[in-house]
């Protein structure tokens, strides 16, 4: 009997008008290669918010591998971990240097590139980010070389803070040192993008228009490849195709949702929550498709735009974020923000236990990433940029040892990022933005 071949990393479940990009199987593997889960590749995304956060209740009080979450990261409990939380570093390009106010779109566009931005609404430079840096190295390995989300838009023109242009408080992610990556806001959008039914716009408004879900479109290619499938494989494929049905349905339900409930004369976009929860829930799933299903190894997420005074109504506040971030130790604004901050924590805690939930081989899909999430300001009441807000969360492929809270001093945080880098498989560079060397307290 012949055996079969191994399945391609890059095979995709095919149908009229659709394409749908499978997440890691064993039967991609040669036979002599199934246990060997380092065969998984490995991801990095960023995950922004803004304004800083209540460093009191951020911080830990202890170090080391016996550390106690603090109040504002208790959620990440269940993961602890994989987790890193890493105290001490800085961008000292965030800071004002002779340029005076703008410290939100300084520390915006200084976050991920390590770069001074130009005091401009026109000419935009900042440098390009390290996602970019290692899309550029390794993005022509997957269908996408990074995808950008976030839950808030915003026009890349004119003026918005302090004589700064609007690109830099609305952009984390910079292919180079004057394009700043547009990001996806929209749920639908960013399906689409995933799993290329946007290219064509005939066909994406008759998919709308007939409501035929894109697992319906590959059903005769998913029964082939099934019998093809060892039992593990069967499972996880079910587990894949059920995960896509389901965003697809909340996507539709978002939908129809929308169109019900704004105002008379109101034309929402389509695909956008009303609900905050489940637009950032959603986000983070699909951040999880692209990961699962190796579409792309590099990712950025910002929760909102930076200076962003969105109001949080879904967890009883009824203040602007960033009005309140000014709070002059007013112990009411003070506990607001705290929520605020343990508000996006849980969402990303949620997202964590996902991608721990999520089997490659012998191992889990957040132990095959790196995330760092934070932001460039620590204290937003005056705007600090020491001691910043980062955590590390999974395993990195067993290249982080995790479960711990370190300490640093005056760190630059680009130190971070070219470690990260290092565990990407990019180790032909020295520096990055200004960074001063390596992290060496990751392994």
């Amino acid at each position: 009997m012949t055996r079969p071949l191994p399945l391609r990393r890059r095979t995709f479940l095919r149908g009229a008008g659709a394409l749908l990009a499978l997440p890691w199987l064993e039967g991609m593997l040669p036979k002599a290669a199934r246990a060997a889960a380092a065969a998984s590749p490995l991801r990095v995304g960023f995950v922004f918010f803004p304004n800083g956060a209540i460093m009191p209740d951020w911080t830990p009080t202890s170090e080391g591998t016996g550390y106690e979450l603090s109040k504002t990261l208790a959620p990440l409990a269940p993961v602890k971990d994989q987790l890193l939380v890493v105290s001490g570093l800085a961008h000292d390009k965030a800071r004002a240097n002779g340029d005076g106010a703008g410290d939100h779109a300084r520390s915006c566009a200084a976050f991920l590139t390590g770069a001074q931005p130009r005091k401009t609404s026109g000419d935009i430079r900042a440098g390009q980010s390290i996602d970019q840096f290692i899309a550029e190295r390794i993005g022509h390995e997957t269908r996408l070389p990074s995808l950008e989300l976030g839950i808030e838009g915003g026009r890349q023109a004119g003026s918005c803070d302090s004589g700064y242009s609007c690109a830099y408080s609305n952009s984390v992610s910079w292919k180079s040192a004057s394009t700043p990556m547009g990001k996806e806001t929209n749920p639908r959008s960013a399906f689409d993008r995933l799993f290329g039914q946007g290219a064509d716009a005939k066909a994406r408004a008759e998919r709308d228009f007939y409501r035929k879900s894109i697992l319906d479109s590959v059903a005769a290619d998913t029964q082939r490849l099934t019998t093809s499938l060892g039992q593990s494989d069967r499972r996880k494929l079910d587990e894949y195709l059920t995960s896509v049905r389901e965003v697809e349905q909340r996507i539709e339900r978002a939908d129809a949702a929308k169109a019900i409930l704004p105002p008379e004369g109101y034309i929402p976009p389509k695909g956008i929550p009303e609900d905050l929860v489940e637009h950032i829930r959603l986000m983070y799933d699909l951040l999880l498709l692209a990961f699962q299903t190796d579409t792309t190894r590099v990712a950025t997420f910002m929760v909102a735009n930076e200076g962003s005074n969105r109001v949080y109504k879904s967890i009883g506040l009824n203040e602007g974020h960033h009005q309140m971030s000014h709070h002059r130790n007013d112990p009411d604004k003070v506990a607001k923000l705290q929520q605020i901050d343990q508000f996006q924590i849980e969402q990303f805690a949620a997202f964590l236990s996902r991608l721990r939930d999520v089997r490659e081989g012998e191992h889990s899909l957040l132990d095959q990433s790196l995330f760092v999430y934070g932001c460039a300001i620590s204290d937003g009441n005056r705007h600090r940029h020491e001691d910043l807000p980062i955590l590390v969360a999974g395993g990195g492929a067993g290249t982080v040892r995790t479960g711990r809270h370190v300490r640093l001093r005056e760190t630059p945080t680009t130190n971070l990022f070219l470690s990260l880098a290092d565990r990407m498989g990019i180790d032909d560079v020295d520096s990055f933005g200004d960074s001063t060397g390596r992290l060496g307290d990751l392994a």
